[in-house]
């Protein structure tokens, strides 16, 4: 994934639907939810507890509300610039949950409704050892309602993921 001077390996994510109570596309299609039920590959970002923009990937076909949280990122470019947005210097913990690497990476409503294939922010296909990395899955954090869903996915032993890791 990349943004600005900023780019990471993706190795958190979390999954959402219309059909569950914890996803925004539950209430049915508002001026809010409407990019989730928009063509897939667009960017769903809002903002959380009136602080952080989490940014989220419209995953389905268009009139199915569904996204995937991007939780977490392995730093590869623009970590100093990073670490000046974050004010921190652990490596591993600038974007080692959904608003951390967003602050991370500059990230804001202002991306909502883009494309995550032609930008700003841009999602590309895995490459080298990531290819094939291997993934665990559990329960959603963060959340109220059906946290027991198994739709929570990391790459293992990655330190970079959140807590809880999986």
């Amino acid at each position: 994934m990349e943004f600005g001077d900023g780019a990471g390996v993706i190795v958190e994510t979390e999954a959402y639907h219309e059909c569950e109570p914890a996803c925004h596309a539950y209430v049915g299609l508002t001026n809010r939810t409407r990019v989730l039920f928009g063509p897939p590959g667009q960017a769903y970002v809002y903002r959380s507890y009136g602080i952080h923009a989490l940014l989220n990937a419209v995953c389905e076909p268009k009139g199915v509300g569904a996204a995937v949280l991007i939780r977490a990122l392995e730093p590869l470019r623009g970590i100093e610039q990073m670490r000046l947005r974050r004010g921190m210097e652990r490596e591993r913990d600038l974007c080692s949950g959904p608003g951390k690497l967003t602050q991370a990476l500059g990230i804001e409503l202002s991306e909502n409704d883009s494309s995550l294939t032609t930008g700003p922010v841009v999602i590309r296909p895995a490459a080298g050892d990531w290819r094939k990395p291997t993934i665990v899955q559990g329960e959603r954090i963060g959340i109220n309602h059906a946290v027991e869903l198994p739709w929570r996915f990391c790459a293992a032993g990655n330190r970079n993921v959140s807590r809880p890791r999986l």
